[in-house]
């Protein structure tokens, strides 16, 4: 039976969701926008980021049209679940960048209740799935994929090919470093 509530408020309590896609794609945008409405409900927001991404500020979530929310850093997964609290959204930036544990703290989370919006890369430079975002696709109620443009033809791209020949796998950088490509450009490299 559908409920009138689920029309009115689709995002339940005791979810999780992710935002994935390539660098450059919107995916941090579309966290802030959901953080936003969340806001405007009045509900109690955690956002929380990893200690590893300094780029643009050590305790910030920014986007890349410079767009923030303040959030917390944190050095694991576990971290978030002694430091949520009695949120009801919990936020989770640049999720790539996590333990393989990442995962089951948004079950735990989930399961007490708690709405959990999840934002990373699904691929790596190399084109291959990206640390614990696999395992968050497979449990999320709701994905979003978001998309960039090819820089080199115009397309809808989804990669984030790196521009140095450098082949550490965590490599922080923006556009001086990657560019996003289709499928197309990026496998003509």
């Amino acid at each position: 039976m559908f409920l009138e509530s689920q029309i009115e408020h689709p995002m339940q309590k005791g979810s999780i969701e992710v935002i994935c896609g390539s660098m450059f794609s919107g995916k941090t945008e579309e966290l802030l926008r959901r953080l936003k409405r969340a806001k405007y409900a009045k509900l109690k927001v955690k956002i929380f980021k990893p200690k590893i991404d300094t780029r643009y500020d050590k305790n910030k979530v920014v986007s890349h049209d410079d767009n923030f929310i303040d959030s917390t850093t944190v050095a694991c997964s576990n971290d978030i679940l002694s430091l949520a609290g009695n949120a009801e959204v919990i936020a989770i930036d640049e999720a790539q960048f996590f333990d393989k544990d990442l995962h089951l703290v948004c079950v735990k989370l989930a399961i007490k209740g708690m709405r959990v919006i999840v934002a990373g890369l699904d691929m790596d430079f190399l084109g291959n799935p990206f640390g614990p975002i696999p395992n968050l696709l497979a449990i999320a109620e709701h994905v979003t994929k978001v998309h960039a443009i090819c820089v080199d033809c115009g397309a809808i791209a989804n990669h984030s090919f790196r521009k140095s020949e450098d082949e550490q796998l965590v490599k922080l950088g923006e556009q001086e470093e990657y560019k996003p490509l289709c499928r197309k450009c990026f496998n003509s490299q």
